[in-house]
């Protein structure tokens, strides 16, 4: 299996994610990049239920070398910052702290000395439909002299030399959002007008997206297999298993 040891990566930072409730369900996605190749979760797919082979390898134009599902939505995204920083491995969450400042902030500000890690305050990147070129350019733009930023009304990226590193900068910018959020609770400043919203239309372009989004996993069946097995062994099918 091509870069066998990245896509089990991928898998593993993929379930801690899930496992700390940084995501939920099959929100957020995981990428890394070897070289020319960039190793992605794919769309739709449950992190229980991921395994190395489902991850796919895709070159950085977006064509698949190794993949038998499509990447995730969010691949514009994680394209277009590799094609603009230096980074090797990039984490985009749906994280509950980090989401609800998007609403309420423009910038998460120096409120603690640990926003050093990713190169000072963080830009909230405008809002725009996920998966989009125009997301993505947001992205790119808000992340700038920096190793991540939120995302309005949708969430945060982080970005590291390696996956370790990304999902350890993930784990802080969520701590970071948690304590601006009850700094603004407890002296009452958050943004006038806050919480954002999102207008009527671009909910019902989302759930239009939504309605098409997942993938289902193939499984060989029993039947499948036998015939499979015997034709391994034998160069035929076995009596009554048409191959």
């Amino acid at each position: 299996m091509l870069l066998e040891q990245l896509r089990n990566d991928v898998v593993w930072v993929c379930r801690e994610l899930a496992a700390s409730g940084l995501v939920v369900g099959t929100s957020g996605n995981v990428s890394a990049r070897d070289g020319d190749l960039v190793v992605v979760s794919p769309s739709g797919v449950d992190y229980a239920e991921l395994t190395a082979d489902l991850v796919g390898v895709h070159r950085p134009d977006g064509t698949p070398v190794e993949a038998v599902l499509q990447p995730t939505s969010e691949m514009p995204l994680h394209l277009g910052v590799y094609a603009a920083t230096g980074a090797a491995a990039i984490v985009h969450t749906h994280s509950v702290a980090a989401t609800a400042l998007s609403t309420v902030a423009d910038e998460m500000p120096a409120i603690h000395y640990q926003v050093a890690m990713f190169g000072g305050p963080l830009a909230v990147a405008p809002y725009a439909t996920y998966g989009t070129d125009e997301l993505a350019c947001n992205v790119v733009t808000a992340l700038r002299d920096r190793t991540a930023c939120i995302m309005a009304s949708h969430g945060a990226v982080t970005t590291g030399p390696d996956l370790s590193s990304a999902l350890t900068g993930c784990r802080y910018l969520e701590w970071l959002c948690e304590v601006y959020l009850r700094a603004l609770a407890a002296s009452g400043k958050a943004r006038p007008g806050a919480p954002r919203l999102l207008p009527a239309d671009e909910i019902t372009l989302v759930a239009g997206r939504l309605a098409g989004y997942g993938q289902r996993i193939r499984t060989p069946s029993p039947r499948a297999e036998l015939a499979a097995a015997f034709e391994e062994a034998f160069g035929v099918g076995g009596p009554g298993v048409p191959v």
